[in-house]
């Protein structure tokens, strides 16, 4: 299977938006697990600027790979269609945003979703 410069940096926006909130989430979802030890994921903390930054910027990439201008091959009455595979890379590519973006903010709104 061809990996593509677009789906590398999907996927690696994906995991740095994941890496850079597990400092937050991690120990909530251990300790709802029952697991114990979930303070062990605090020693991310101090990485989640680089995190983020790596994320923002692979998120970056994937938007420019996705709608870069390309020369597409038009119809002879001017009619250019936009591969499928391409719509939907667009929109898988808008999920992970939205993810990494809510990844990103789970510090912020977890005090009102956990709170007393």
């Amino acid at each position: 299977m061809k990996v593509g410069k677009e789906n590398a940096t999907l996927a690696g926006s994906i995991v740095a938006g994941i890496l850079a909130s597990i400092c937050c989430i991690g120990p909530l979802v251990l300790a709802m697990m029952g697991l114990s030890g979930a303070a062990l994921a605090q020693r991310f903390e101090p990485f989640r600027p680089v995190f983020l930054v790596l994320s923002y910027g692979l998120l970056g990439v994937a938007f420019y790979f996705a709608y870069r201008p390309v020369n597409a091959e038009c119809g002879p009455e001017g009619e250019c269609s936009m591969p499928r595979a391409n719509r939907l890379g667009r929109l898988m590519l808008w999920v992970a945003a939205v993810i990494v973006v809510a990844a990103t903010a789970f510090p912020l709104y977890s005090r009102y979703l956990f709170s007393n």
